[in-house]
Formats: C-alpha cells, sequence, structure tokens
C-alpha cells in the first residue's frame, strides 16, 4: 500500500511539473525528433518513396474505422538556443494490429512542396506476437512552419484501397507567445510608447528585438499594406537604451508605429495609438462652387455611412431624402448641393454619429431671406448670388393640422424681390426651398406677433404690395401744409389785433411827480358823439371813468 501510495503521489507530481512547464512554455520541447511505436514492437523507418506503391484489394473486414483510432496531430518545438527554435509536426497513430498489416506509411504535403513519406515498418516476429493488439506509432521528424496547412495521410503497408486516414493541420501562427519570443521568423520585438499632444510626438521603446540585429521604427498609414509617412529610424544593436521619437502631423486612427530586424523578409510589427479617434476622420470636405458639388475623402480606410442633412435650432441634423452613401475608401461626392449654413453632413459608424456643418460660417451662402421691422410690420425679400428658382409657402395650423399655400418664385442674380403675401397672418410660417438643385435646406421664418395688437402682422413686400415711401412723402406734405397753414393763420391774427390798438387808442403810460398816479386805461362803451370819442383828461387821483361828449 506504502509503495502504490508512493506511485501515486510520484505520478502527481510528475503531472503538475510537466502541466506548469507547458504552461510555462507554451508548446512542448524536444531536444531531438525520433520514431516510438509500443513497447513489444520493433519499428524501422524506411526512406521516401517518390511513387507511391498502388493499392491493393483489402482482405474481409479492413476499413478505415476498424484499422486507425485516435490519430492524433500537434506541433512540438526543437530549441538550439533561446531564439534558435523550430516547430515539428507530432503525428500520433493507434491502429488495429493483424496479420494483412505489416507497418504504416505516413505523408505530409504542402502548398507549393512536392510529398513527403515516411514509411515504418513492423518486423515480423513483433507483429505476430502482437497481432490482434491495438498499437501506436508516434513521429515528429516533420519541419514545418508558422501558420502552414499541412495535409497528412495515413496508410497501412501494404495499401490497401480505402484505408486510409486523411486531415488538413494548421500550424500555430505567429500571434503565439512562444513563437514571438523563440522562433527567428515570428520575433518581432514589442513596442511601447508614450504619446507627447503639445508637440506631436511619439517616444517609442523596443524591447525583445531579434538578438544580434539592428532595428527599424517607422510611421505609416494602415490599409492593405502600411504605407510609409516619412524616413525610417534605425536602432543599432549595441545601444543601451532601444528607444527613439517620431513626430506625427495628425493622431489619425490608421496611424500606426511599425518596427521589424534588418533580416530579409523579417515579420514586421504595428501598433496604433490613435486607433480610437474616429473623429478625426471627419475633416477635409470640400465644396466647389462652380459645379456646386459637395465632396470627402478618407485619409484612413473606414466603413461608414455619409448622409447629407439638416441642423435644426435644437442641434437635432434631420436627415435629407435619398441623400445617404456608404463609404470605406473611395472619394463621395453630392452634385447639385445648395451651400446653405443649416446642411451639414452626418457621419454614422455602428452605433456612433458625428456631423460636420462645412457651410456653417456662411462662406458660399447662396441666398438669404432678408427681413426689416418697421412699426410692428415685417418686410421680407429674397436675395440671391445665382440665378435660382425657390418654392415658397406660408403655412398656418389649423385644427391641429398644417395648411401651407405654396407657390413658385424665380429670383435673378444679385436683384432682391420680394413676397406677393400681406394681411392679417396669426400663427403663421414662411417655408423657403431652392428647387433647381438636388440637395437643399428647407428655412422656416415665422412671422412675429405685434406689440400692438394680438393679431400676428406683417406686410411683405413686393411690386403690387404697398410701398413704404409712398406712405412716406404724402403724410410729409400733408404735415408741411399743416404747419404753413398754422404759421399764416397766427400772423393773421396778430396784424388784426395791432390794427385794431391803433383804431381804439391807448394808453401811454407816463411816469407822474406822485408816484402813485397811473393813467388808467379807458374802459368806454362804444358811444360816439358826432364821431369823435373824448377821454376825460387824466387827473391824479381822479378815480373816475371817464365820459363821453355828446352834442
Amino acid at each position: 500500500m506504502i509503495l502504490w501510495a508512493a506511485l501515486l503521489m510520484s505520478h502527481c507530481c510528475l503531472g503538475l511539473n510537466g502541466a506548469a512547464a507547458g504552461k510555462n512554455s507554451g508548446l512542448e520541447r524536444i531536444e531531438k525528433c525520433s520514431t516510438r511505436c509500443s513497447q513489444g514492437l520493433h519499428c524501422k523507418t524506411k526512406s521516401n518513396n517518390w511513387f507511391s506503391p498502388l493499392c491493393q484489394d483489402p482482405t474481409e473486414g479492413l476499413n478505415p474505422s476498424s484499422v486507425f483510432h485516435n490519430i492524433s496531430l500537434s506541433t512540438v518545438m526543437s530549441c538550439e538556443g533561446r531564439q534558435k527554435c523550430s516547430l515539428r509536426l507530432r503525428i500520433k497513430t493507434t491502429l488495429h494490429l493483424t496479420e494483412s498489416i505489416h507497418g504504416v506509411s505516413i505523408c505530409t504535403a504542402t502548398a507549393g512542396m512536392m510529398e513527403n513519406c515516411q514509411m515504418f515498418t513492423f518486423k515480423r516476429a513483433s507483429r505476430e506476437r502482437m497481432s490482434g493488439m491495438q498499437v501506436e506509432v508516434e513521429n515528429d521528424c516533420t519541419d514545418i512552419s508558422p501558420s502552414q496547412h499541412v495535409q497528412v495521410t495515413v496508410k497501412t503497408v501494404p495499401s490497401y484501397c480505402g484505408v486510409t486516414w486523411t486531415r488538413t493541420y494548421e500550424a500555430p501562427e505567429c500571434s503565439n507567445e512562444d513563437l514571438r519570443s523563440h522562433v527567428p521568423e515570428c520575433i518581432t520585438g514589442r513596442l511601447s510608447y508614450d504619446v507627447n499632444p503639445e508637440r506631436k510626438e511619439l517616444s517609442v521603446s523596443v524591447s525583445n528585438m531579434l538578438e544580434d540585429h539592428d532595428y527599424l521604427l517607422r510611421l505609416c498609414h494602415k490599409d492593405f499594406i502600411c504605407i510609409g509617412t516619412g524616413a525610417n529610424t534605425l536602432i543599432k544593436k549595441g545601444e543601451p537604451v532601444k528607444s527613439a521619437t517620431l513626430p506625427y502631423s495628425r493622431p489619425l486612427p490608421c496611424l500606426c508605429i511599425e518596427g521589424w530586424s534588418t533580416v530579409m523578409d523579417a515579420p514586421r510589427v504595428q501598433v496604433c495609438p490613435f486607433k480610437d479617434r474616429l473623429e478625426e476622420l471627419w475633416s477635409g470636405i470640400n465644396f466647389d462652387p462652380l459645379e456646386e458639388t459637395l465632396s470627402w475623402e478618407p485619409t484612413c480606410p473606414v466603413t461608414a455611412v455619409v448622409v447629407l442633412c439638416q441642423k435644426r435650432e435644437d442641434g437635432i441634423c434631420v436627415d435629407l431624402l435619398h441623400a445617404s452613401q456608404n463609404v470605406s475608401r473611395e472619394k463621395i461626392s453630392f452634385s447639385k448641393v445648395d451651400p446653405h449654413p443649416q446642411l451639414c453632413m452626418k457621419f454614422t459608424v455602428g452605433s456612433q454619429s458625428w456631423t460636420r456643418c462645412p457651410f456653417a460660417n456662411a462662406r458660399f451662402q447662396a441666398w438669404e431671406m432678408i427681413v426689416t421691422r418697421q412699426q410692428g410690420r415685417e418686410d421680407i425679400k429674397m436675395s440671391s448670388q445665382v440665378t435660382a428658382t425657390f418654392s415658397v409657402g406660408l403655412c398656418a395650423k389649423s385644427e391641429g393640422s398644417t395648411v401651407c399655400d405654396t407657390h413658385t418664385m424665380h429670383v435673378t442674380k444679385h436683384k432682391a424681390v420680394g413676397l406677393n403675401l400681406a394681411g392679417e397672418l396669426c400663427n403663421s410660417c414662411l417655408q423657403v426651398k431652392r428647387l433647381d438643385v438636388k440637395f437643399s435646406a428647407t428655412v422656416i421664418h415665422c412671422l412675429e406677433q405685434s406689440n400692438q395688437s394680438s393679431l400676428c402682422r406683417a406686410v411683405i413686400s413686393s411690386q403690387a404690395s404697398w410701398d413704404l415711401p409712398w406712405v412716406i412723402v404724402p403724410a410729409g406734405v400733408c404735415l408741411c401744409g399743416i404747419i404753413i397753414n398754422t404759421l399764416v393763420l397766427h400772423i393773421l391774427l396778430t396784424v388784426y389785433q395791432r390794427r385794431k390798438q391803433k383804431r381804439n387808442g391807448g394808453c401811454i403810460s407816463e411816469k407822474q411827480t406822485d408816484p402813485d398816479c397811473v393813467v388808467p386805461v379807458l374802459q368806454t362803451q362804444p358811444v360816439l358823439h358826432g364821431g369823435v370819442l373824448i377821454p376825460d383828461s387824466p387827473q391824479c387821483g381822479n378815480t373816475e371813468k371817464a365820459n363821453l361828449l355828446s352834442d
């Protein structure tokens, strides 16, 4: 019992150590390739056969499922140094041995290479002794390369028609950590970086590079291949610090750091510091005012949907009809576009969207509505930098719905035109859209409410409407006439009063010796005596009224 316990613990420890070694080292290591057969079965390896022998009819009961059991394929690694390892394909076959089976043949084939076959025969004495038993044959001497596809075919010796086993095996890729550290064709070096956005620089450090070789770094734009943006930077193998500083112009998502060893066909490693900065792509929108064409070309490959939209006051951009295009690498363009400030481009990638408005600064604005307000009234005219046709509608809400009275207006270049609408327009809005282009924004202007009335007033100028100068001029003429008439009447009244005073006489104030004596103004009745009005002589201290003389 004690012996069995010791053996069990030893087996468990060996198993744990093997698992730990496998976890730490990745692929299993072998010192040299070999062929192994079940204990008691003597195997002999024969050289390659350039031509496979013809198959013969199988004996009764022979078929693939009755002969081959648990055939497995795996990769092992043979190393001569820390960075000098190669890959081998291990083929392990379990078969049911009979008197008619003298051995197995294992063939491997890869693209562009001739088939390579190995024959393993069993000595007569051992196969007669182990006939009817399941035996194992294992071989790990087939060289393979990373990511290689290998077709494996197992046959019996002699070859029986239809008694074969075939599989395709894919070798591990260079992305495997074990391969990246120890297989020369997979060693790319490891790149780490720091970004200095203020100086627009990338500080790059290299580790685990291929021993005894220099190293190259560069910045490139990643597409089908990585296209360099400048000169390569060389890091010498003897330098104690393997680092370099690379300047960049824009933090594009396809801008990558690429590194590789200075050997023929060396594998390369790429890291892209700004791969999530998709917002950097939505610049470079161009507009041709002569052709009225809006275009955009991606600086990096991106799968996106581009649509023209109209930006509302609340910031939401509403898609225009039939104004959507898919983009990946090619330039896209929208023809016959009205360059209005509200017209924008919306870029959508997955569930994210970005909006850019190239006409927001009104640099290319082709037309506008000119609104002037005087005394609670609005005067609206259309002015255009190009000859254009517009749809103009007066829309009003009625019983929960909007009703628009729409007509077409033609505007000549650099000639303002008034709108043929006037009257009491309550809760109404003006809706204008350019018709002679394919893509345009619909501009809405709501008429303002007058401060003096609860009604919404709009006097919109046109050739047949009330023109403001024809109101001001007659009103001014009338006002001047009133003022002149008033002045003339005032002068006539003044002259009349003065003449009346001269006819009736008057009291001239004079200073007397007695300061208390003042000549009173004549207050007489209009009675004539002989046609002459004679006042009393002024007497100091006499307070009697003047007497009229009569005949």
